[in-house]
């Protein structure tokens, strides 16, 4: 079993700081564009307000908006939650910024009460499929919610020149929760047992991580000093890559690396983001 990464207390803070930045928004900065492709920071704020309101529908009401449509594949589901995003942000661009800040504000207290109230080790009503799990438990799916928070929330920073969350206290479960799609992405990449490749995210301190070979799949293992191959990244670059903000030919560039292409280049091609 993974060890759990600890998220749960940093909602309100996370919370605190967007409905904070969101108050300090000038009239045009909301219409600004962001790393989110077609999606204004009012399009995020949007989105992040479905999410909120979404979970709390599920998580303290029970209540699941059943799809109309056959979802058997992971592209299905990705093409589902594409659409009903896309509903959702058209929708609420009737929405005043000013509304959309006060319901963010109460529902994401409500949120955070759900998640504070779900049982760690139990199953999640969703799992974490792009770390190739079928059934995840609480920790990891509250842990995948802190990081869609807060990466969206980067994207608004990003988009209007404000301060970013990459301090060890916000930066650090996100890196932790992201690399579990390491060994996902690894499955289809042919080496010999004992090969290992090592990852170092570089930020205020660096964390470190190495995967190994073993005999049918690739686990985690301790740190390594002699890996087969190597990758340091720096924060900003991890964050991005991971959520589809910069390409892997991008950051491959921005970033350092050693060992044959073929064990490292898994690695640039991961996201950790429905998408």
């Amino acid at each position: 079993m993974k060890t759990p990464i600890e998220t749960i207390h940093l909602f309100p803070k996370l919370d605190a700081a967007l409905i904070n930045l969101l108050q300090s928004l000038r009239p045009e900065d909301w219409h600004k564009p962001t790393l989110a492709k077609q999606w204004t920071v009012k399009d995020i704020a949007a989105h992040l307000l479905d999410g909120n309101l979404r979970f709390v529908s599920m998580l303290r009401d029970g209540y699941f908006d059943t799809p109309t449509e056959k979802i058997n594949t992971y592209a299905e589901l990705v093409n589902f939650l594409n659409r009903i995003n896309a509903d959702w942000v058209k929708a609420m661009k009737r929405i005043s910024p000013a509304l959309l800040i006060s319901l963010l504000e109460t529902s994401g207290k409500e949120y955070g009460e759900c998640l504070s109230k779900l049982d760690p080790f139990g199953q999640a009503i969703f799992s974490v499929a792009w770390a190739g799990e079928s059934e995840s438990l609480n920790w990891f799916h509250i842990a995948r919610e802190y990081t869609e928070k807060w990466h969206h929330q980067m994207q608004i920073r990003e988009a209007v020149n404000a301060g970013a969350l990459m301090s060890d206290e916000f930066f650090k479960p996100v890196v932790k929760t992201f690399m579990q799609a390491m060994p996902h992405g690894y499955r289809a990449c042919q080496a010999k047992a004992g090969t290992t490749i090592s990852i170092t995210v570089q930020q205020n301190s660096e964390l470190n991580f190495t995967l190994s070979k073993e005999a049918n799949e690739w686990k985690f293992t301790a740190a390594k000093t002699n890996s087969t191959a190597t990758v340091k990244i720096a924060g900003e670059v991890f964050w991005k890559l991971f959520t589809k903000g910069m390409s892997p030919h991008d950051a491959k560039i921005k970033s350092k690396w050693t060992g044959e292409e073929n064990l490292i280049d898994p690695f640039y091609n991961l996201i950790a983001v429905m998408a």
